[in-house]
């Protein structure tokens, strides 16, 4: 209801002394009063009812007004003091200085009959409301019902909100709707929200759901504009809930083959061809094995986050968790590793302190999926050594050097190291000198003398001494191709 409704209302007869320009400000409920300050008891959106028995002088009314305005009131309605002629100059200079419409009650209108006519219609304007909003219901509930699925789903809503929606993953994938440059970016906030609904860039975002208590495997509804009170939005997102959950139901039931394949790719046991076969996968079909964990040993969210990773690129995996890693199956595709990697960084602003690693097999045939898996483990242990709250190794990208270390325990690491390296590790702690990184640039420039001096800074006679003084401590000739593989291991075993 808006306060020119009042207007229009000639039972009432009442008359704008100010404001006209401020008449189409909604009404929502009334309040009389003769308090000289009545600010404490004012929310917004009052048609305020006054006999100005508070008005003693200018001041007055300048407080009077004050009050009403930061209150947001919709507009004050005043009768006239008896034997007055108008209403008081400083009330109206007030009420035009502070932009509060003012109404002019008729001196033989009683404010009973005002309360009546403005409650009666905001009940009926209500009850409007109420079998608008049934309506909107009853279509979107329809859409679900009939099974139509959640780009229907998401097309209904737009519609009856006036609005584009989508439904994005908190790894930044428009799950259902038009394309959305700002997915990710609009993702990460929802992760960093403290509270929801959240308003972003003209764009509310909505849980869906949460699954285990955790947003980070969850969906996200997105919708144009300042929706964080529109009950329609609020209903889209519950349904698009349901949606989700048929979503989640299938990937369970597809994920049933998970683990006895993994079980049969990790014992090595089994027919694997015959396994695949049964998934419904070709049996020379590329694929690779993912292994992920996390610091805080939360496997099955780990899990629940794969899948929404997987999703868009790999819509095919199989998930599911052996011990305190998830992992996948899928066939390989381009561009996958990257995205995968791309979708974790996304939802890194909801990790807090956990770190996610992620090992990526080669792409292999059926019958190597034991030793991608082995693969997959040992790029996981690598990305362990990486910075970053996520980290994704890809068996590609992995020197065999360091695939063969990764999958050596660290207790024989260190053993190794020492038992290679020691006296020259010795040598360095007594003397505060740095001739394992002068071996380690010598090695990596491939025994180049001029090339290792120049990228240490030091004359190439300084480098012959202190490679000399390496040699002679550790018993070899860094001439020999087998001493130099022996200590190029050893320095990146530590």
């Amino acid at each position: 209801m808006l306060v020119r409704t009042l207007l229009r209302m000639p039972e009432l007869r009442l008359r704008s002394v100010v404001g006209e320009e401020w008449l189409d400000r909604p009404l929502t409920r009334l309040y009389g009063t003769e308090l000289p300050n009545p600010a404490r008891y004012l929310s917004g959106g009052e048609l305020v009812l006054s006999g100005l028995l508070w008005h003693r002088s200018a001041a007055d009314c300048e407080t009077f007004v004050t009050a009403l305005a930061d209150a947001g009131v919709a507009a004050l309605a005043a009768a006239r003091a008896p034997g007055a002629r108008e209403l008081p100059e400083a009330l109206v200079d007030a009420c035009r200085r502070h932009a509060v419409p003012l109404l002019e009650v008729p001196v033989d209108l009683s404010f009973a009959a005002i309360t009546e006519r403005v409650v009666l219609e905001l009940a009926a304007e209500r009850v409007g409301d109420a079998g608008t909003q049934l309506g909107r219901h009853r279509r979107l509930l329809t859409v679900v019902a009939e099974g139509g699925g959640l780009d229907e789903l998401i097309a209904a809503g737009a519609a009856e909100l006036g609005a584009a929606c989508w439904v994005l993953s908190t790894t930044g994938h428009v799950v259902a709707g038009p394309e959305l440059p700002d997915a990710a970016f609009l993702a990460g906030e929802f992760l960093r929200a403290d509270r929801l609904p959240r308003v972003v860039r003209r764009t509310t975002l909505l849980p869906v759901s949460e699954r285990g208590g955790s947003r980070l495997a969850t969906w996200v509804l997105a919708v144009a504009g300042d929706r964080a009170q529109d009950e329609v939005a609020a209903e889209l997102a519950s349904l698009v809930g349901v949606e989700r959950n048929r979503v989640v139901q299938g990937r369970r039931i597809g994920n049933r083959a998970a683990g006895p394949l993994l079980r049969e790719v990790l014992s090595g046991s089994g027919d694997l061809a015959a396994r695949i076969a049964a998934v419904g996968w070709a049996s020379d079909a590329p694929l690779r094995v993912l292994v992920a964990s996390a610091s805080d040993g939360r496997v099955e969210q780990v899990a629940a986050l794969l899948e929404e990773v997987l999703a868009p690129v790999a819509p095919l995996a199989l998930v599911g968790t052996v011990d305190a890693e998830a992992f996948a199956v899928a066939p390989s595709g381009a561009g996958w590793a990257e995205a995968v990697r791309t979708a974790l960084r996304t939802v890194e602003p909801g990790l807090g302190s956990t770190r996610v690693l992620v090992g990526i097999s080669s792409a292999v045939v059926a019958t190597a999926l034991r030793g991608a898996a082995e693969e997959a483990s040992h790029a996981r242990r690598l990305g362990e050594r990486r910075p970053g709250r996520t980290c994704v190794v890809v068996g590609e990208e992995i020197a065999l050097h360091q695939l063969l270390l990764a999958g050596v325990p660290e207790e024989l690491r260190a053993s190794l190291r020492r038992r290679v390296l020691g006296p020259v590790l010795d040598y360095d702690a007594e003397h505060g000198s740095d001739l394992v990184h002068t071996l380690r640039v010598f090695l990596d420039c491939s025994g180049s003398w001029t090339t290792t001096a120049a990228r240490l800074h030091v004359h190439v006679n300084t480098l012959r001494y202190r490679v000399g003084r390496v040699e002679e401590l550790l018993g070899v000739e860094l001439s020999d191709f087998t001493s130099r593989v022996d200590l190029y291991l050893a320095l990146q075993a530590g």
